[in-house]
């Protein structure tokens, strides 16, 4: 995709080393630059840190991959959270005369 991308290689040249068609791999390139926009955007420096993806893999579904996992660790953290406030609060009860 980055090499599409960047021009360092054609769409014609991709779709043969991948055997996929002109028409899959523009649609994939373009999901692709979707994909970058909505995360600069978030300003997430997340793409930079993703490994060189294949032309198969859809950035959609990579994306959906690790949507999950993401949810979780959000959820025991807020969860972590709450525990913690809720020891600090039972220690000041406890130290009052």
């Amino acid at each position: 995709m980055i090499a599409i991308i960047q021009g360092e290689t054609t769409v014609a040249a991709a779709g043969r080393s991948f055997d996929l068609t002109p028409s899959e791999i523009e649609s994939r390139v373009g999901d692709a630059k979707r994909g970058m926009e909505l995360e600069a955007d978030r300003g997430c420096s997340a793409a930079a840190q993703a490994p060189r993806m294949s032309p198969l893999a859809n950035p959609f579904y990579i994306h959906a991959h690790y949507d999950k996992p993401l949810k979780n660790l959000q959820e025991a953290y807020g969860e972590a959270m709450l525990e913690l406030r809720a020891r600090q609060k039972l220690q000041t009860l406890m130290v009052r005369p």
